[in-house]
């Protein structure tokens, strides 16, 4: 038997108690770091029609 350390043996355990682990993880990864990609005209779009924020929000000069 070749040697594992401690953490490949925890590892390996969790996966067995848990089988459907990295699947979860993947969903995971999916749902906070995999994006769609940008569509340009769609962002072009957005920064024309959005109105410029003036410098103190909280102070409106009427």
């Amino acid at each position: 038997m070749l040697y594992q350390s401690d953490v490949t043996q925890f590892i390996n355990q969790l996966k067995q108690q848990k089988p459907t682990l990295e699947e979860e993880q993947r969903r995971g990864r999916a749902l906070l770091w995999d994006k769609q990609p940008i569509d340009l005209e769609e962002r072009s779009t957005q920064q024309q029609s959005s109105v410029t924020q003036t410098p103190y929000v909280y102070y409106q000069n009427f």
